[in-house]
């Protein structure tokens, strides 16, 4: 069994658009530009909420605990979000490459429909648009991870020594002897 690769805010930021990179692309195909402020807001305060309402009832462990889990799912759908942006981003910028010699894809479709490299440029817009949204909330999360606990948020990596395979057969092993 392999290592899982450890899901980080800046893994996440790694493979998304940047700023500068989606100001381009909303001008270029005419899209709305995310509300990237509104966004980390709207997530930090949602969490704070919660918080405030859990308080009363978790400990201040069990409290980091459960804001650890939440905030790792607002960065891996950042993450998943960057990736599958990437791979879109680089399906259409194949496809208008000189060097590719299936030229089909930027010829025009039937009148008045898009071409298949138009499709694919629009797609990979709109995911630029969704992964920087993804994220802003990612980004929104750590934030109110880092006020609500004090700590700056890390991925949970698991305790998984290179012996486990062997424990793990060794406590089945063991357990058939209740049988």
């Amino acid at each position: 069994m392999g290592s899982r690769q450890t899901i980080t805010l800046a893994t996440a930021a790694a493979q998304a658009p940047t700023a500068d990179q989606m100001a381009r692309i909303c001008r270029m195909f005419g899209t709305e530009a995310v509300d990237v402020d509104g966004i980390h807001s709207a997530t930090f305060d949602s969490l704070m909420q919660q918080a405030g309402a859990l308080r009363p009832n978790l400990s201040d462990k069990a409290m980091e605990m459960h804001f650890q889990r939440i905030v790792g799912a607002y960065v891996g759908s950042a993450y998943g979000a960057a990736q599958f942006y990437d791979a879109k981003r680089l399906v259409a910028r194949d496809m208008a490459s000189k060097l590719n010699e299936m030229r089909d894809e930027d010829r025009d479709g039937p009148s008045g429909f898009e071409s298949r490299l138009e499709r694919a440029q629009m797609f990979a817009a709109d995911m630029a648009a969704q992964s920087f949204a993804t994220l802003a909330a990612a980004e929104g999360a750590v934030a109110a991870y880092a006020e609500i606990t004090g700590n700056e948020w890390k991925p949970y990596v698991a305790n998984t020594p290179d012996n486990q395979a062997v424990s793990r057969q060794a406590a089945t092993l063991r357990a058939s002897a209740f049988d």
